[in-house]
């Protein structure tokens, strides 16, 4: 049976006013492409009044949208922040490319964790809390088939960093399902399945879907079911697959092929279309879960 196909809608648009022209020359001498929309948006993620919180990857911006999506400049700051999550205690943790994990306070960015065993890390990508405080991310860097090195790490509300794996072929966005971690594996085009333990150590590590097309999955979002919405970067969609792995539904991008992350609010998915510098919404039938960072 072929997935449900679901329409989107834009949500809302950065104004021209933050539209920035050319690329910060950094970017371009680290190899990075231009960014032709005047920004790169990525990491939804929302407040508990209901604002959401959208990073520009390019340009080292975080915005705040209006539950009307009237778009306002949080901060803005030397680094290049890819995903997000707002901690139970308001507290705006991002990972960034170029600094690791850290926190905003006043708008700068605190550091949490930058390198393990001494090491800086390849260059962070995504971020989520669980219930316990724990908070699991990925190092991407520009892994790839031919260098799959990027790393899934925890760090413990105790302070303790974690390697959980360290053989993934571009490491992206990542849900928590009890014991199981399931990360987007962009250049693989596949979600990979990492069951953990009691004592919270990965086994029998595999693949848990396989996707075709584009370029690959990138952000990842989970329902009530235990379903994934997973963004499909040039593929103009957001799959919404059952907890077994069958797509359910096809949630098109009304503007670009070039979406690159999700979040749930209730019924709704809101998806970062970074081709365009929108966010889409769209009503899906299941709600999402309800995030342990904003109890």
């Amino acid at each position: 049976m072929s997935p449900q196909v679901i329409e989107t809608e834009v949500f809302a648009e950065l104004p021209a006013k933050f539209r920035k022209t050319g690329s910060p020359p950094e970017r371009l001498a680290a190899g990075k492409s231009a960014t032709p929309m005047g920004s790169f948006l990525e990491g939804p993620s929302f407040d508990r009044e209901g604002n959401l919180y959208v990073v520009d990857l390019a340009y080292g911006r975080i915005f705040r949208v209006t539950p009307d999506g009237e778009f306002s400049l949080h901060c803005e700051y030397d680094g290049e922040p890819n995903g997000m999550a707002i901690h139970k205690d308001g507290r705006i943790f991002v990972a960034d490319h170029k600094l690791g994990i850290v926190y905003l306070k006043d708008g700068k960015p605190v550091p949490v964790v930058s390198r393990y065993h001494q090491q800086t890390f390849k260059g962070v990508n995504d971020l989520t809390f669980t219930e316990n405080g724990d908070l699991y991310f990925t190092d991407q860097g520009v892994t790839d088939m031919a260098d799959p090195s990027g790393c899934v790490y925890r760090y413990t509300a105790a302070g303790k960093l974690e390697q959980l794996a360290n053989c993934l072929p571009s490491p992206n966005g990542l849900v928590v399902d009890g014991r199981t971690v399931y990360v987007a594996v962009t250049r693989g085009n596949a979600v990979w399945r990492l069951p953990m333990t009691p004592e919270g150590k990965v086994v029998r590590l595999g693949v848990f879907l396989h996707m075709s097309g584009g370029r690959g999955p990138d952000g990842m979002a989970i329902d009530e079911k235990g379903g994934l919405a997973v963004a499909h970067v040039d593929f103009g969609a957001v799959w919404i697959f059952s907890h077994r792995g069958e797509a359910l539904y096809r949630v098109n991008s009304c503007k670009s092929d070039m979406v690159t992350n999700v979040a749930y609010k209730g019924n709704e998915v809101y998806i970062t279309d970074s081709g365009s510098g929108c966010i889409l919404r769209a009503k899906v039938p299941t709600p999402g879960r309800a995030l342990f960072s904003h109890l």
